[in-house]
């Protein structure tokens, strides 16, 4: 338990990857009413919009229009997705984001051409090239991130070698753009973790780069979401992202119905009932996950959000 962080970082993605994957056209106004209300919670870091191709995604074909709506809080980073060159000019035009350059590689190369168009040989290619044009701009790029990294529901198990093979060819990446990485994402975009295999992974991540930050970015399809983000909290993972109520789900991944990502105010209750700091009034974040559910008008997977909190509980019965 000693390396159990002191205080967490969660990052909200319920805008982008939770309305990506709903079947049902959700006015942009709506959109924005559920940013609005998340930017009262002490969320530091939202993701709002992805700048894909309409026709793949159509869910997010009035990004701008979601950007150009939302009303920024002071101290709140608001950031967007994109795939390719396309859409990092998409993301640039609005004028109002947060850019963040990243090198993004899929640990699983079916998935990557299933979702990217591209092998993994064209993702490093691509992650060399539009290094220029985050310099270019003055994009920062502080992350590595490896998508699918734990398993693939078309490629199966991810073994820990290839994660180790990947970060190590994203840092050789950064130092030959003299890029200092201050941390590593990991993705269980098709919710193929348990708490063993995050341990391995992490654990083999962290043996080789012990002071490289560690993010998770994890789903619940299989109902291990929470205990996944716990077994990073053992291993000292201090970042995680997260989708408000549980929305989301990647719409390329093969799965039959929603899949969910972990929940945001149920990883901020875990924490904070283990003395984890996460700056987070759950209070109001129980309020944006009654508000998501109303938004997409059918029920969504967090839990906290039907039991509440502890907090008017223990009130009550002193």
């Amino acid at each position: 338990m000693s390396d159990m962080p002191k205080s967490v970082r969660i990052n909200e993605e319920g805008p982008r990857e939770g309305f990506q994957i709903e079947s049902a056209a959700i006015p942009t106004a709506r959109k924005v009413e559920l940013i609005d209300a998340l930017s009262e919670t002490g969320l530091r870091h939202m993701q709002i919009v992805s700048f894909v191709n309409p026709k793949r995604v159509p869910s997010m074909a009035d990004a701008e229009q979601v950007v150009a709506g939302f009303k920024p809080k002071p101290g709140v980073d608001y950031t967007g997705l994109w795939l390719n060159e396309k859409g990092l000019e998409r993301a640039r035009t609005t004028g109002k984001l947060a850019l963040e350059g990243k090198i993004s590689i899929y640990a699983s190369e079916k998935f990557s051409t299933r979702n990217n168009n591209r092998t993994t040989a064209q993702e490093f290619e691509y992650a060399r090239r539009v290094l220029d044009r985050y310099k270019e701009y003055g994009i920062p790029v502080e992350r590595g991130s490896i998508a699918s990294a734990f398993g693939c529901n078309f490629q199966g198990d991810i073994p820990t070698s290839t994660v180790l093979d990947i970060v190590r060819r994203i840092f050789e990446i950064a130092e030959e753009n003299a890029i200092v990485l201050k941390e590593i994402s990991l993705a269980d975009t098709m919710a193929w973790a348990t708490p063993l295999s995050i341990k391995r992974t992490v654990g083999a991540i962290r043996e080789k780069y012990p002071d490289m930050r560690l993010n998770l970015h994890l789903h619940d399809t299989r109902g291990m979401g929470i205990a996944n983000a716990y077994a990073g909290l053992e291993m000292g993972v201090d970042m995680f992202d997260a989708c408000v109520a549980g929305l989301g789900g990647c719409p390329f991944a093969g799965h039959k119905g929603a899949a969910g990502n972990v929940c945001t105010e149920d990883l901020a209750f875990m924490c904070e009932e283990m003395g984890i700091k996460t700056g987070l009034d759950l209070e109001r974040l129980l309020d944006c996950a009654r508000l998501a559910e109303d938004i997409v008008g059918h029920p969504l997977p967090g839990s906290v959000k039907f039991g509440g909190s502890l907090g008017k509980l223990r009130a009550a019965a002193q």
